[in-house]
């Protein structure tokens, strides 16, 4: 059981601040976006840390748990906090994330989601679905802009 199920035992849906690493894998012009399966909504890859990880070995881990693959050189993009990054889980848990962005234009491995991605999808950087998760918006916006700058 992780740290989050753990806090939640004793928390209920209260809200928590939850440390989360978040990556774009962005080739080619193009977006990879996970659908995610507790909303529906298109979202980036990662998740919440473990006791005694940091923020790069949990979102390695994750991606690997969500994506089937390694991730190469990631390239960190920035902290994301505040009122932005607040959320309300369909099933009523508030948090207050606190997430690590990084842009990786590189992965090892065969795609392959788990039962938290209903879908997978490459989206052109400059058409994007409407349907995006609330707290990846600038996340997500930020990694096409220094994807561009860094070419």
């Amino acid at each position: 059981m992780g740290y989050i199920s753990n806090i939640r035992k004793k928390v209920g849906n209260d809200a928590i601040f939850m440390p989360a690493a978040g990556c774009c894998i962005i080739k080619d012009g193009k977006i990879l976006l996970q659908k995610r399966s507790d909303n529906n909504k298109w979202a980036i890859h990662g998740g919440c840390l473990e006791l005694g990880e940091n923020f790069l070995e949990a979102l390695k881990r994750e991606v690997k748990e969500e994506l089937n693959v390694k991730l190469i050189n990631p390239e960190f993009i920035q902290i994301y906090s505040g009122e932005d990054m607040h959320y309300i889980y369909p099933n009523n848990d508030e948090v207050y994330t606190i997430m690590a962005v990084y842009l990786a234009k590189e992965f090892e491995g065969n795609l392959k989601s788990n039962e938290e991605v209903s879908q997978l999808e490459w989206f052109d950087i400059d058409s994007l679905p409407e349907d995006i998760h609330t707290s990846d918006i600038n996340p997500i916006n930020d990694a096409i802009s220094y994807y561009r700058k860094n070419l």
